[in-house]
């Protein structure tokens, strides 16, 4: 199950939409904001600062997937919405590194 998830937005097969809002802005969004949470419980605890940004940056790679995987579809759906779509999961994914 795991795997079709990812493989239908690496294929496409996701319509952008749900790819884009649910998946990635609002799914992925509420796992960034969990993992610095608790990152901040485990900083407050004063463990150990590597398991602290272990924790913080574990989402890393399943935001660079979500965003790669907006950009590809974006670019088989084409238009401006789809650019915009883009340009939105490029910024996302900065801020998630970011922030």
């Amino acid at each position: 199950m795991v795997a079709g998830f990812f493989r239908s937005r690496w294929q496409g097969i996701v319509p952008l939409d749900r790819l884009f809002w649910r998946d990635m802005l609002l799914a992925g969004t509420a796992i960034n904001i969990a993992s610095s949470g608790l990152a901040l419980v485990l900083l407050g605890l004063k463990l150990p600062l590597w398991l602290v940004l272990t924790v913080h940056f574990l989402p890393a790679p399943y935001n660079i997937f979500l965003a790669l995987a907006v950009w590809r579809t974006a670019e088989t759906a084409g238009g401006v919405k789809a650019q915009l779509m883009m340009l939105g999961s490029a910024l996302w994914l900065i801020a998630t590194v970011v922030v």
